[in-house]
């Protein structure tokens, strides 16, 4: 039986180059390796740097698609370098560079700090007013299945800064939120165990926030965990419309609710007896 071997391409591959403490102006350098299938945009970076440039600068950390650390614009479109493979996007030249909207710190790397330095602000957290219950748990907070679906997609969110670079708002308004704090903002106001959403809707209600927002929905598109924050932020203007017109109720908070003793605990139906029809 005839062995196939893997096909090899020679790819072009063109990288943005800017240290501020060194350049005036980015500028695009130029190397070519050999491709083969499964080879990710991270591994042809690790590539390069082991082999022909050790001076690349680029951010990475799980290799999984968890971390967001690699996010970069690869031919053109934002996405993480460590599940992109490079076959999938060229077979001929590759061209990458840091993402937009975002300063640069050196080469591939930009700087997130200013976009969670946002995220903080929303205070992406459960808050409850009863502090004594939460910060020593005397029971549990449940929570239906259907109460968990209504959150759950944006939970996904791993903080990689694509959807800010994305968004034709954030390029022209340097104060916007953006749409991933904003997302955040409506998973912990939809969550059924917090109290807190009266404040982040004050705080996302306010000047360069959620109605700045004028749906290109660019953020869904390039977004790698499918997230949707276009989605999310149109729902939370929804429910503020509502709540202006007093038409959304109040939500209830989950109440905190002892779990059951299993040691003791007996069903309040018991099962008929057994019988064998004669």
């Amino acid at each position: 039986m005839e062995k196939k071997t893997q096909r090899h391409y020679n790819i072009t591959v063109y990288i943005r180059r800017f240290d501020p403490d060194k350049d005036s102006a980015p500028r695009q350098q130029q190397y070519t390796i050999q491709v083969e299938k499964g080879l990710t945009v991270l591994d042809g970076l690790t590539l390069i740097k082991q082999t022909q440039d050790p001076t690349v600068g680029y951010r990475f950390s799980c290799r999984m698609g968890i971390c967001g650390s690699c996010g970069m614009l690869i031919n053109g479109k934002p996405g993480l370098a460590c599940n992109t493979q490079i076959l999938d996007v060229t077979e001929s030249a590759l061209t990458l560079a840091p993402l937009p909207n975002f300063a640069i710190i050196r080469d591939l790397v930009g700087d997130l700090v200013p976009m969670f330095g946002v995220l903080k602000g929303i205070q992406p957290y459960i808050q409850r007013s009863d502090v004594g219950e939460m910060e020593n748990p005397t029971m549990e907070y449940f929570q239906t299945p259907h109460q968990l679906e209504e959150f759950l997609q944006f939970t996904y969110c791993i903080k990689c800064g694509s959807c800010m670079s994305a968004c034709p708002t954030m390029a022209t308004d340097e104060e916007y939120l953006g749409p991933m704090p904003l997302t955040q903002a409506y998973r912990y106001n939809t969550d059924s165990r917090d109290d807190a959403g009266d404040a982040r809707r004050e705080t996302v209600s306010s000047c360069h926030a959620l109605f700045n927002c004028h749906y290109a929905a660019e953020c869904s598109n390039v977004c790698p965990k499918g997230v949707d924050p276009a989605r999310a932020i149109q729902l939370m203007k929804k429910d503020l419309v509502l709540r202006y017109f007093g038409l959304r109720k109040k939500k209830k908070c989950a109440h905190v609710q002892r779990a059951p003793d299993k040691s003791t605990y007996k069903p309040k139906i018991e099962a008929p007896p057994f019988t064998v029809d004669q």
